[in-house]
């Protein structure tokens, strides 16, 4: 074609007269293997749609190609039969027009995958941090492993400057480990006898040895990973709606195509005219970009989450946070520090040392915050603990035990209004530590009771902060607790939340959640524990800590892994900022057929505008790299700056692509 264009703007060159009389023949030859062998896809997609019933784009292509590919056979063909010759001038052939399809929609797809790769740098950068090969101690000597290799229970070395290869309890040593890769943060944590590390992070100072406990696919790391490679395989609920709109698309641009070959045929454009119409049509209509609008967001976002500590179980979670009324926290672990301090132990009767050995004699049994801070002061305090038996945790109550044979409880006011122990001669005391903030714990023997155990949690330095924020992006703000009423109000107002839900049992948290959602409000649930995990679960978007459990991670939509409450805020804004990224996408894809469709069935032929087939194949991919384009502009996202390029982006695209139609139509004509 580009030789038959040149010779015929310069007949004078001495190749005129050698060439054009084999055009044909070569445009065959060259066309034949790029329609069956390159383009075989097309023709195999397009059989698999059929038999289901249904079009997709790979229909539009088959369809578009062959016709324009028979269509220059049968009058190659003709040409053969009439004359007896391939030799000579054979009007109306468009085997480029096929060939140049194929091409630029082939070129187009290499150039959206290598786009695309872009969106999957997250993961690349996760499995680069792994170490590969770990120090064990195997028959008494140090050797090195492959990390496959390493087995839980497995003794780990790791010296000065290494990557700690998997997770463990640390058994020998003492260093600081730079944890920034999990945590976020830049400051080393110090690594003791006991403390939990993971693999990954790097090993500062001294030298450690610890107990390995999670390997392979079981490591932070690996769940880390797992969790972002299944949020960008997802889909978000608004990607059902592109799937339905291009279900349909197809077949209407089809119907359109027919008719336009209809239409021009009957006015007697000639068929020629009239078949290279229904070909552009069937081509610039392909609806890869909106079904690119979606997927690629979601990739982009996820990966960009993981980067900031954000990890985002997919597309659905990431629209759901977009819809959000209203944010209910967990106090303890979410709000607090979730590492309560003994404040006051009070004694009627008895000692104040008889009322904490009782106290955290009990607790031992038990794994609740506060029952680890009894015991940790009753330690502190040189107080020998006695053995319990009967021991049983009362949910949202407290606990009970017998120590010594006598039957004692420790728990909240609803623990004694069950037992029917009376609380009036202590009712003052008790106000008093409540209105303080701090967690009251009643102990009674059978009959009265003989002590107060207050324990106190403080806020995270984060959360007064991320909730102003919240407020200030139009989210009602809820806080959560089993505590009594006096003392979550006051935890309340030190994190500037007004709307208070006090004294609910565990089980009964994903009932407050569902009173809200009742109201018609779309609720997120942030927390950290079991307790938590049935809210999490019957909230539109469950929103779990990294320092929670196993269980509330896997149920939480969405993981904070730094445990900072203003990531809460940070998981919201890039939610929407998602959202309205393929909002942008779906329109730009629209709007790319709304202005594509007329002109390439020569609607404005009266103006000059003729798009060619092979123009709008070009036109059709350079659509799709523009979605994909636009998606990866989300890599920008910032919490707090404007990202304007972001958001102009459309606009330009708009203004560029109906610039880009109109040069290619003049071209055309």
């Amino acid at each position: 074609m580009l030789g038959f264009m040149v010779l015929s703007f310069f007949p004078a060159l001495p190749l005129h007269t050698a060439f054009m009389p084999y055009m044909g023949i070569v445009s065959l030859i060259l066309a034949t293997p790029v329609q069956f062998w390159l383009g075989a896809g097309f023709y195999r997609g397009f059989w698999s749609s059929l038999k289901m019933g249904t079009f997709s784009m790979d229909s539009l292509i088959a369809i578009g190609t062959s016709t324009a590919y028979f269509y220059s056979l049968y009058n190659f063909l003709s040409h053969l039969v009439t004359e007896g010759t391939v030799i000579g001038e054979i009007h109306d052939l468009y085997f480029e027009v096929a060939a140049f399809l194929i091409t630029f929609v082939l070129l187009g797809k290499w150039m959206e995958t290598r786009a695309k790769g872009q969106t999957g740098e997250a993961i690349q950068k996760l499995m680069g941090l792994q170490a590969k090969t770990a120090r064990v101690l195997r028959n008494g000597e140090a050797v090195d492993v492959p990390i496959e290799e390493v087995q839980p229970g497995d003794t780990v070395i790791v010296r000065p400057g290494e990557k700690i290869p998997v997770d463990g309890i640390v058994i020998k040593g003492l260093s600081s480990v730079d944890e920034s890769m999990l945590t976020g943060e830049s400051i080393p944590v110090e690594k003791k006898e006991g403390d939990r590390v993971f693999g990954a992070t790097m090993n500062k100072h001294g030298s450690l040895e610890f107990r390995a406990e999670k390997v392979g696919t079981e490591t932070a790391l690996s769940r880390i990973i797992r969790f972002v490679e299944d949020a960008q395989g997802s889909k978000a609920p608004i990607q059902a709606f592109a799937d339905w709109v291009s279900s349909w698309f197809v077949p209407v641009v089809i119907g359109i195509a027919i008719l336009t070959f209809v239409v021009w045929w009957l006015l007697g454009a000639g068929v020629t005219f009239a078949l290279l119409a229904f070909v552009s049509v069937i081509v610039i209509a392909c609806p890869c970009a909106m079904g690119l609008a979606t997927p690629t967001s979601i990739m982009v976002a996820t990966g960009k989450g993981a980067e900031q500590g954000i990890l985002i179980r997919g597309g659905e979670p990431l629209e759901a946070a977009n819809k959000l009324d209203a944010i209910i926290f967990d106090k303890t672990g979410t709000l607090t520090k979730g590492k309560p301090e003994v404040t006051d132990v009070l004694a009627f009767g008895n000692t104040e040392e008889q009322v904490l050995r009782i106290a955290a004699s009990l607790e031992q049994g038990s794994e609740h915050p506060l029952a680890e801070s009894i015991v940790k002061h009753a330690k502190e305090k040189g107080v020998a603990l006695s053995s319990t038996e009967s021991f049983k945790a009362i949910p949202g109550h407290g606990v009970e035990g017998s120590i010594d044979g006598q039957s004692y409880f420790l728990g909240n006011r609803k623990l004694m209004e069950r037992e029917n122990v009376s609380i009036g001669d202590v009712a003052a005391r008790l106000q008093t530590l409540e209105d303080e903030g701090k967690t009251a714990m009643l102990l009674t023997d059978s009959s009265k009771v003989i002590g107060i155990v207050a324990v106190a949690d403080t806020i995270k330095d984060t959360s007064k902060e991320a909730v102003a924020m919240l407020k200030g992006m139009g989210l009602q703000v809820y806080m959560i607790t089993g505590d009594n009423r006096r003392t979550a109000q006051a935890i309340a107002r030190q994190s500037g939340i007004e709307n208070v839900l006090a004294e609910v049992l565990p089980e009964e948290k994903a009932s407050e959640v569902k009173k809200l959602q009742e109201q018609g409000k779309k609720v997120a649930m942030v927390g950290d524990g079991i307790n938590d995990s049935p809210a999490l679960a019957q909230a539109d978007l469950g929103i779990a800590m990294g320092s929670g459990t196993d269980i509330a991670m896997e149920t939480g939509g969405i993981v904070l892994v730094k445990n900072d409450l203003r990531d809460v805020v940070t998981a919201i804004k890039l939610s929407r900022a998602t959202v309205n990224k393929i909002h942008q996408n779906m329109f730009f894809a629209l709007f790319f057929n709304v202005i594509g469709i007329p002109i390439a069935a020569r609607a404005f032929m009266h103006w000059g505008l003729i798009l060619r087939p092979e123009l709008a194949g070009l036109a059709m991919a350079f659509s799709s790299v523009s979605v994909v384009t636009n998606s990866l502009l989300l890599k920008g996202f910032h919490p707090i700056r404007k990202n304007w390029v972001s958001d102009l982006a459309p606009v330009f695209l708009a203004i560029g692509f109906t610039a880009l139609f109109i040069f290619f139509a003049k071209i055309s004509s």
